[in-house]
């Protein structure tokens, strides 16, 4: 009896890798008796370095080309990082379900908040830390954010922190830094280097066992500072009619990071609807007062420069991918009551503006 083999795709860097070999090792485990192999690939997000993010004008720069070979037949899953990296390029207004083939500007993610129609996501594994983290350039004595003093350079291409920065921290000045996080420490680091720190997701530093370059951890209470949607989680995506593979990863699966992730991820798309959002999240599993385990999301929408923001605080009975959907609808529609809304349509109208004053 021949033993079948499953092929999991991947990209190339240290880092992708060393996330599959994660997903890997647990599958070996679980169910021996089948063999796997790595198809390592790179793609269009990791070929160029250069361009910030932000002017890429392609939605899926880190998946595209694998999906296409998931669909061919030639990949049966793929592990991808499911960090969104919300970008500053709007089309169209909040809530439109409607996007045309000719929009110029997309929301950029590692995994699009909307996969090719014979995909899917299966269960997330646990969840490495999901926080932001501070690095000081080697040499500076600098503890926490709130010590960089003014006039400072942070190193960031997310116009997620770059919009939190502007709100919490307007005497800092952001300048874009691309590459994996090797490069990006070395620029950090390099006698001519303009920054002072640079701000990167604690999930990668950990996993490389970087964890002796993290200055301080960034979190809503001790910076103001909201993770990305999906951070910290692995995305494990298969083809729909896949069920050996649904049934396997099930098994591996862990049920808190997927309902939390999966309430990010509607959250997100709720808002998105075809604009892209400075979107910060921060969630946590708590008790409430009677003994019951829920899901608590902090979620904060800011203006790009800092001066408007809309934020809110939800707890909710989550049991279910079905009741995480209808969580980050609600988390959605509450920030939207608050003003997000307004500040996503005044970004929209901003790009607009600037892409008719690009073209004349």
């Amino acid at each position: 009896m021949t033993t079948r083999t499953f092929t999991i795709g991947t990209r190339k860097s240290k880092l992708a890798l060393l996330q599959t070999n994660l997903v890997l090792d647990a599958l070996k485990k679980e169910f021996p008796q089948y063999e796997y192999k790595i198809f390592s690939k790179e793609t269009a997000g990791d070929l160029n370095t250069t361009i910030a993010l932000r002017d890429f004008t392609t939605k899926n720069l880190w998946t595209e080309e694998l999906e296409e070979l998931m669909i061919d037949g030639q990949v049966d899953v793929i592990v991808h990082s499911l960090k969104g990296l919300i970008m500053s390029q709007f089309q169209h207004s909040c809530f439109n379900p409607k996007k045309s083939a000719d929009d110029d500007f997309f929301e950029i993610s590692d995994v699009p908040t909307t996969l090719p129609a014979s995909c899917k996501l299966g269960p997330s594994m646990p969840r490495e830390d999901s926080r932001d983290v501070l690095v000081v350039k080697q040499g500076l004595p600098y503890k926490s954010l709130s010590e960089i003093p003014a006039g400072s350079v942070v190193g960031t291409s997310s116009i997620r922190r770059t919009a939190q920065l502007a709100r919490k921290y307007p005497h800092l000045k952001v300048q874009d830094v691309r590459g994996n996080i090797g490069t990006r420490l070395s620029k950090l680091d390099a006698e001519d280097s303009p920054y002072a720190c640079i701000i990167l997701a604690a999930a990668g530093l950990l996993r490389l066992d970087l964890a002796d370059r993290i200055t301080q951890y960034l979190d809503s209470k001790n910076s103001g500072m909201l993770y990305a949607v999906g951070q910290g989680a692995l995305g494990i995506e298969i083809r729909k009619e896949d069920t050996i593979l649904q049934d396997m990863l099930d098994r591996i699966g862990h049920q808190d990071t997927t309902f939390s992730v999966l309430a990010e991820r509607s959250l997100l798309r709720t808002l998105e609807g075809g604009c892209s959002a400075p979107l910060g999240v921060e969630t946590e599993w708590v008790q409430n007062a009677q003994g019951a385990k829920q899901l608590r999301m902090r979620s904060v929408v800011v203006s790009v420069d800092g001066k408007e923001c809309a934020q809110v605080e939800l707890e909710a009975d989550v049991t279910s991918a079905e009741s995480a959907e209808a969580f980050g609808i609600t988390v959605a529609k509450a920030l939207v009551a608050d003003g997000a809304g307004d500040i996503l349509e005044a970004i929209q109208r901003n790009k607009a503006e600037e892409s008719v004053s690009t073209a004349v």
